[in-house]
């Protein structure tokens, strides 16, 4: 059986973190879905259109990544794309608690969808998106934190 895995997250801006995710979710899965979530209750920083183009440039060097968006419960969108895995970042154990209780929900609500958490690599278990928009609004310098395509973006 194909493993079929869907990271989900906002991605308002893709960081180096979310990278590193995709590029290792990729290893672990037969075609991985980079899904957005149209999120109406938070301010975004780039369109939905400008998220998924990013993303798709960052991650045009692995041919098993697809990009796309989604609304609506993560366990309808999986079984919509038949995916049998979801891929969930773990920063630290705030995240864990978080994602643990979304893990057992979603595992009640569609028992076939499994969740993984991937722990964030050391050189990126302090980025959020969340910091690297903070930076940007308040003038500072998040080269660092983003690939070039979203620095890019960023930057005007």
């Amino acid at each position: 059986m194909a493993i079929v895995a869907i990271y989900p997250g906002s991605f308002d801006p893709p960081t180096n973190g979310h990278l590193d995710l995709i590029a290792r979710a990729a290893r672990l899965a037969d075609h991985l879905i980079v899904a957005i979530l149209r999120n109406t209750q938070k301010q975004p920083l780039f369109t939905i259109a400008d998220r998924a183009e990013m993303l798709k440039e960052i991650s045009a060097h692995l041919p098993n990544v697809e990009i796309d968006c989604f609304d609506g419960l993560l366990v309808d969108y999986a079984a919509r794309r038949n995916a049998n895995l979801i891929i969930r970042g773990i920063r630290n154990i705030a995240d864990y608690e978080i994602e643990l209780q979304m893990a057992h929900l979603n595992s009640r609500m569609r028992p076939e969808t499994e969740t993984v958490f991937l722990p964030a690599s050391a050189e990126c278990s302090f980025l959020s998106s969340r910091m690297v928009k903070e930076i940007i609004t308040l003038g500072g310098d998040a080269a660092n934190f983003v690939p070039e395509a979203v620095m890019r973006r960023l930057k005007g």
